[in-house]
């Protein structure tokens, strides 16, 4: 049964997608401040700008809006955090894979019609 109280948006893949990333990287109890800080305010600004660009009628708008949400996605807060040793490596690279896997769903969104 479908959620009546979805935006219809709200059901993409890639929103899903960068929804749980947010999610996942928020609850990871990283115990340096400004590394947790960083990925925290990284992964919801990919998941906020992807939430805004998504209903937005206007190309422009949706672009700028996927551009910033894929820059946020590159943030290495994550790839640092386990290159010191303070994010598990399996749990590092599952949250490097769910945030490649969305930036390709953005970069597909944005590519020209064929």
């Amino acid at each position: 049964m479908a959620n009546t109280h979805q935006l219809p948006f709200q059901s993409l893949d890639v929103y899903v997608a960068a929804r749980e990333l947010a999610a996942r990287a928020h609850a990871l109890p990283l115990p340096d401040e400004e590394l947790r800080d960083q990925l925290r305010r990284a992964s919801k600004s990919a998941f906020l700008n992807l939430a805004e660009g998504l209903p937005a009628d206007s190309p422009g708008l949706r672009r700028r809006a996927f551009a910033l949400s894929a820059g946020s996605l590159c943030e290495a807060a994550l790839d640092l955090g386990a290159a010191i040793g303070l994010v598990p490596p399996a749990e590092a690279a599952a949250l490097i894979a769910l945030a490649s896997r969305v930036k390709r769903m953005l970069r597909a969104l944005t590519a020209p019609a064929r």
